[in-house]
């Protein structure tokens, strides 16, 4: 029987650029697995890290950022892994950040700011192209999902 796991997370980084959204995307580095496809800020949780405790770290290995705000999408990705035979739930944040400096791990070789627009056509896979849209969705309707989804930091 097909087992269901939440191995992994997906967040998508964002910061206010006068009234436009931009967000971040991470070129993944060539000599990696997937190697030149664009991501958000991504990861393997590792053993007794909840799945927040994992993007909190994931962000700051992977960009140096710090976040103002963090949030649960209104999204679970997924995805099926044959050789498992598992089925992998991802759960979506959301990171508001201030700064625009990132600083890039050897995981990545280049970064961008970017439009939902761009996004959009850099994003490779229909899940992530999805689960930012979804962001994108919630940061602009102007109801309660952020405050209700809305991660303590302190």
């Amino acid at each position: 029987m097909t087992e269901v796991v939440v191995t992994h997370v997906d967040s998508y980084v964002y910061r206010q650029d006068g009234s436009d959204l931009k967000y971040l995307l991470l070129k993944r580095h060539k000599a990696k697995i997937y190697g030149h496809l664009w991501q958000g800020v991504a990861g393997q949780i590792e053993g007794g890290e909840t799945a927040v405790q994992t993007v909190m770290r994931e962000l700051i290995e992977e960009t140096g950022l710090e976040p103002a705000k963090l949030f649960i999408v209104d999204h679970v990705s997924s995805f099926y892994q044959s050789y498992k035979d598992r089925m992998h739930l991802v759960p979506v944040f959301g990171v508001e950040v201030h700064s625009e400096k990132v600083v890039l791990s050897a995981e990545h070789a280049e970064y961008r700011w970017v439009s939902l627009e761009s996004a959009l056509e850099l994003l490779t896979w229909s899940k992530q192209k999805e689960a930012i849209s979804a962001l994108n969705d919630m940061l602009l309707s102007g109801d309660e999902r952020l405050k209700w989804s809305e991660v303590d930091l302190t």
